[in-house]
């Protein structure tokens, strides 16, 4: 990290969010909005509860697609996750979606849709050696920012890439040249853009012992010396290579928002968060977290399903997050 340069600390970068976002109107990177949106934008969305310091959403393609023989809607689905008790839903089907639809459903529904994320980024790769698919990444992020932007959201995940696609210079190269296209559009409309720490074999080593830091995570992160780059911290993804309140603690500011799901590293396999089998220390990640006074988002991920199900995650969440 450049010592010339200060980081930001949380409260400075939401602040910066919070302006940004207010002087969108004008912005050169704002594509033409057509007479339904702006019907739209005159409509009121929903807004999370006041004074939580964690909050806890779930993503939306955790919540079933069908009930009782029935389809839902996505309005109904988002209203399961409410019902459930999630103060948000990570809104990851934005590739599924138009803005106008995805907008529409977070209005009608009245529950609070934080971030959104495309999965085809496992696809279409920032990393990739093929010029046509970098540039189908950047498309599918932008689609994903302006999705956020319009139902309320401040962020949107991705995948940076793959390890496979080429050596570590290489592929931080290629990465870094489509992400800084990105960072107009994001930083005009108020949202984060933030990677997510993925088995992808990218800034750590997938054969090695698991004691390993996220210091690559961290060069990679401040390589942006931007307030619109952070980290969406998977908790759950990285307990098979590292100590999470160690990374939590070298994450600080730039953790902006954490993934919540189980590990055993007995098993090697995902598990339910706190169950038997979970062995991931969630007392130390609370700790971790106390330390670096993290504020915002938490979302499971997951098997999700129906109410029932999604009432017992949120239970869990607030279990390993040492919430009542």
């Amino acid at each position: 990290m450049n010592s010339q340069k200060t980081p930001l600390d949380r409260r400075t970068f939401l602040s910066a969010s919070a302006i940004a976002a207010a002087a969108v109107t004008g912005a050169t990177q704002a594509t033409h909005v057509s007479a339904t949106e702006k019907a739209a934008e005159n409509q009121s969305l929903p807004v999370p509860p006041a004074g939580k310091k964690i909050l806890l959403s779930c993503k939306l393609g955790m919540i079933t697609k069908e009930e009782g023989g029935k389809k839902l809607s996505l309005t109904e689905r988002l209203k399961l996750a409410g019902a459930a008790g999630f103060d948000g839903v990570d809104f990851d089907e934005a590739g599924m979606f138009t803005v106008e639809q995805a907008r529409a459903a977070v209005q009608e529904s009245g529950v609070f849709c934080h971030n959104a994320i495309n999965h085809a980024h496992w696809n279409m790769r920032l990393t990739s050696p093929k010029e046509e698919d970098r540039a189908q990444g950047v498309a599918n992020i932008e689609h994903c920012l302006r999705v956020s932007h319009a139902i309320g959201g401040s962020g949107v995940l991705i995948v940076v890439g793959s390890g496979n696609d080429g050596t570590a210079e290489e592929i931080d190269a290629r990465a870094q040249h489509e992400i800084k296209k990105l960072i107009p559009l994001a930083a005009s409309i108020g949202q984060s853009i933030l990677f997510e720490n993925v088995w992808n074999k990218m800034h750590y080593d997938h054969d090695a012992p698991p004691e390993q830091n996220p210091d690559r995570f961290i060069r990679f992160v401040d390589s942006f010396n931007s307030p619109w780059v952070g980290m969406y911290y998977d908790i759950g993804n990285h307990w098979k290579y590292g100590q999470p309140r160690a990374w939590i603690n070298a994450f600080g500011r730039r953790a902006v928002k954490l993934d919540i799901k189980g590990f055993s590293r007995a098993k090697n396999k995902f598990v339910d968060i706190t169950s038997e089998d979970d062995d991931l220390p969630w007392g130390e990640v609370q700790k971790g977290l106390d330390e670096i006074g993290f504020t915002g988002w938490t979302t499971a991920e997951v098997g999700g399903g129906g109410l029932e199900r999604l009432t017992l995650v949120r239970k869990q969440m607030q279990k390993a997050l040492g919430l009542s």
